[in-house]
């Protein structure tokens, strides 16, 4: 029997919805920087986020985290127990066997095809919870990139940036602390998100 392995919660599309053209004027080669939120490069203004400090800290990775998280050690569980039950059948099934507790051989294979059948009826659970843990990540995922995108969105009509970029890990060689507006970004973004009743539910069983 594979055992089931989990895939880590990452909120993936971070990256992708980080990244955002304006309709700033062409020609303005001088920006003021504004509390580190503003930065020009040549007619263009970009800005960067962190992407490991926006996921600690907007409030919406840490409930979806949190969720995750417990749905997959639920995940876990179930099927564990599930697969140690379906052992402890077939060590049974093999003592009776060595002991000759079988009268016939149609009494062991019938024995052997219902073990056989738990197995493929465990797989079978197996990858159904694989596929919706997998869909309810993406599902989530999608709101995420959303959010984030709707926020820019507002936030970038005063701001005017060319380009607000993601910075994860080594993708981002060298950067400007200047250019950071990681703090503008998460301070709004968690502005706007309140956790509904039903997800707080959840989290706290």
């Amino acid at each position: 029997m594979k055992k089931a392995t989990l895939l880590r919660t990452s909120f993936v599309a971070v990256a992708t919805a980080l990244t955002l053209g304006s309709c700033a004027k062409k020609g303005n080669s001088s920006t003021t920087a504004e509390s580190g939120t503003q930065a020009a490069t040549g007619t263009q203004k970009i800005g960067y986020v962190e992407i490991d400090t926006l996921m600690s800290q907007y409030n919406f990775c840490k409930d979806y985290t949190l969720l995750m998280n417990k749905k997959g050690e639920n995940i876990r569980t179930t099927l564990a127990n599930k697969e140690r039950a379906l052992q402890q059948k077939a060590a049974e099934l093999q003592r009776k066997y060595e002991s000759n507790g079988f009268t016939t051989r149609d009494e062991l294979e019938g024995a052997q095809m219902a073990i056989a059948k738990q197995q493929q009826d465990l797989q079978a659970l197996n990858d159904q919870l694989m596929n919706e843990f997998a869909m309810e990540q993406a599902k989530f995922n999608n709101q995420l990139r959303d959010s984030i995108q709707a926020f820019l969105k507002e936030y970038n009509k005063d701001k005017k940036f060319d380009f607000i970029i993601s910075k994860a890990g080594d993708n981002l060689l060298i950067a400007n602390p200047e250019y950071d507006v990681t703090e503008d970004i998460v301070k709004g973004l968690n502005s706007r998100y309140k956790t509904s009743p039903d997800i707080a539910e959840k989290i706290s069983k």
